[in-house]
């Protein structure tokens, strides 16, 4: 293998295989592979897509489910020169054709239960449970021995979440990735002997980026699971099997909902990570409550930067718990107003960043690049607060902010207040049309209990000037989100402001 100069993804694996090779790196189900026998198996891999006739530089998807063979494809393409494509596994029809085909995607590596979806004509490669898929080939193929990726190559596109607009592709390079996995090391304290669980989808950076990769750097034994199932995470904490584990506020507001959580032993749980939206700060002092020997880390960020941006530390949240912490190693950050200045700590205005860890771009749209990095800094469309001492605090998204009446009020608050109420379960505050108010402050609720639109009216507003109270309140069964936790409140606000 021809030698490349600087740190790339590859050479994450590679370092850790010769570092403590025995060790078990992964575990899925009833496989496990050592680090030795997974770099063997990456390698294996990366020889398997070139000899599909893929060349570097191509676009490959990749729309499966959580696996061993999920992690191996991503890091045979990093090893191959290829450019990964996560694609979200709940995604179909229209919403899926449009990421496979922006991205000019040549192969899309899936699953058998998922290959149906695709459109006809679309090349696939069965990811695993199949005789000639990419797993199976594995006993047979060659290891890889061409050139390594370069630092600055692209690694991965990573598709936006689409909760506003269209999702947009971030051209991630192994630069800053690496960057990425750094930062989130220092950061979130990540070692070789925690006992990590990976139980949110791989196609998502928060699972992939802050957590799994950053842990093979550091050499740990980390568990893949199908999915945050709360009887299997319980059950692997209380035999000691897992002591860390990343969910975002929906997950862990589940978790804490559960009957048994207040029965069962989770005294093993040493570290919990939350992010990916929002925590509701009455939901995290109940967890709290419930563990408080756990220490609990708040990640923030978003894909353009890898995706993480700030992180507010166990020991930091007393008196700030509504805080997402300050900026990582390797990511600077401002506050500005819609001119592109500084404004006052104590004053809302756009985050933006600058940083290795940063995307060259999105992907074949040059208009939205240019919209998004301006002046040498990139605009997150996340409204936030700096305090004194470097902390930021998420008010709202951008465009999520409600224009009632002439006042802007942010969702975030009223959602807080509304989750004091012990009968409401879940709740996403966004703005509706309205004749009198432009925007009416309308609650989504899912109820836990006997409750009235007016009860909750009223208690938001012993707590909210009545400005800020909602308007309506709307109850539903559930509220619609991706695979990673968002909230989808534009699909809200289309079904409701009809």
């Amino acid at each position: 293998m021809t030698q490349g100069h600087g740190s790339t993804v590859d050479g994450v694996l590679r370092r850790s295989a010769r570092r403590t090779p025995a060790r078990v790196a992964v575990e899925y189900g009833e496989r496990s592979w050592t680090y030795g026998e997974l770099d063997e198996a990456v390698s294996r891999a990366a020889s398997v897509l070139l000899g599909l006739g893929l060349e570097r530089g191509d676009r490959v998807g990749a729309y499966g489910h959580n696996s061993d063979a999920y992690l191996i494809a991503f890091l045979a393409c990093a090893r191959a020169g290829l450019v990964h494509v996560p694609v979200n596994q709940n995604l179909t029809g229209d919403d899926l054709g449009y990421i496979v085909g922006q991205s000019g995607s040549s192969l899309v590596l899936t699953d058998p239960d998922l290959a149906d979806r695709l459109a006809d004509g679309v090349r696939t490669l069965r990811l695993r449970d199949a005789d000639d898929s990419l797993l199976a080939r594995l006993a047979t193929a060659p290891a890889y021995d061409g050139p390594e990726p370069r630092t600055e190559d692209l690694v991965q596109l990573l598709y936006t979440s689409g909760t506003t607009a269209l999702p947009k592709g971030a051209m991630m390079t192994h630069r800053a990735l690496v960057h990425e996995y750094l930062s989130a090391i220092t950061a979130l304290d990540l070692s070789a002997g925690d006992r990590p669980v990976h139980s949110l989808p791989l196609y998502h950076s928060a699972q992939m980026h802050v957590f799994l990769l950053p842990y093979i750097a550091v050499g740990a034994t980390n568990i893949i699971l199908d999915a945050p199932d709360g009887d299997r995470l319980f059950d692997l904490v209380e035999a000691g099997r897992v002591d860390s584990l990343f969910a975002p506020p929906t997950v862990w507001i589940g978790l804490s909902n559960r009957p048994d959580f207040a029965t069962r032993d989770l005294s093993g749980l040493r570290k919990a990570y939350y992010g990916a939206s929002i925590m509701p700060v009455p939901v995290l002092e109940r967890l709290r409550e419930r563990l408080p020997e756990l220490g609990f880390y708040n990640c923030f960020g978003q894909s353009e930067i890898g995706p993480l941006a700030t992180v507010l530390a166990p020991d930091e949240h007393k008196g700030r718990m509504d805080s997402c912490g300050r900026p990582v190693l390797f990511v600077d950050a401002r506050v500005v107003d819609e001119d592109g200045k500084d404004v006052p700590d104590g004053t809302p205005g756009e985050i933006v960043y600058r940083s290795p860890q940063l995307c060259e771009g999105y992907w074949d749209k040059p208009e939205e690049t240019a919209e998004a990095f301006r002046d040498g800094w990139f605009h997150s469309g996340d409204l936030a607060v700096r305090d004194p001492h470097g902390y930021y605090t998420i008010v709202d998204r951008v465009k999520d902010v409600i224009n009632s009446g002439g006042v802007l009020v942010a969702s975030r608050q009223v959602e807080d207040a509304l989750y004091t109420h012990e009968a409401v379960a879940e709740v996403a505050v966004i703005g509706l049309p309205d004749e009198r108010w432009v925007e009416a402050v309308t609650a989504v609720v899912v109820p836990r209990g006997e409750v009235t639109e007016e009860e909750l009216i009223a208690h938001t507003r012993e707590q909210l000037s009545h400005f800020k109270a909602p308007k309506r309140v709307v109850f539903v069964d559930e509220l619609p989100r991706n695979a990673s936790g968002k909230i989808l409140k534009r699909e809200l606000r289309d079904r409701l402001g009809t």
